[in-house]
């Protein structure tokens, strides 16, 4: 198994890539009182390495909540699919954001099941993006909104 530590070379190289964007939920790190985490995409514990095609920026909720989660269930059909990976896919494959730019909306049964499991629409980040998108900073101006 690989070594969880994660050299802050690498980790530099996860956050720049990323444009200091969490992979999943979209939030800005700039705007945060702490540095986000450098998630698995894959995790260690599923045979995930330390390697940079295998590691994504996070926030602390959407790493927390996904955990070492592969899978999730589609509220729609009750299937279990694969959650979006951030290495494999695009974003905006999968999300877009509401027309006030709040509420991030799947598009397909993984991104419907990633905002589930990572409760990426829950009241306080909502609040959050509130408060910037008050200020122009956000959603991300490259993140496609609904028309």
């Amino acid at each position: 198994m690989s070594t969880r530590k994660i050299t802050d070379s690498i980790q530099q190289q996860v956050r720049q890539r990323a444009l200091e964007l969490c992979e999943y939920c979209h939030a800005s790190e700039k705007w945060q009182y702490v540095l986000f985490t450098v998630d698995h995409v894959i995790p260690l514990s599923k045979d995930g390495k330390n390697t940079i095609d295998n590691l994504a920026l996070a926030c602390f909720h959407c790493n927390r909540r996904k955990s070492n989660n592969l899978t999730a269930i589609d509220p729609d059909s009750g299937n279990q699919v694969a959650l979006f990976n951030p290495r494999k896919s695009l974003w905006n494959e999968h999300f877009i954001w509401s027309k006030n730019g709040l509420i991030i909306i799947g598009l397909t049964p993984t991104g419907k099941a990633t905002i589930a499991i990572l409760d990426l629409n829950r009241e306080r980040i909502i609040n959050i993006r509130a408060a910037d998108k008050a200020i122009n900073r956000h959603p991300p101006p490259e993140d496609p909104i609904q028309n």
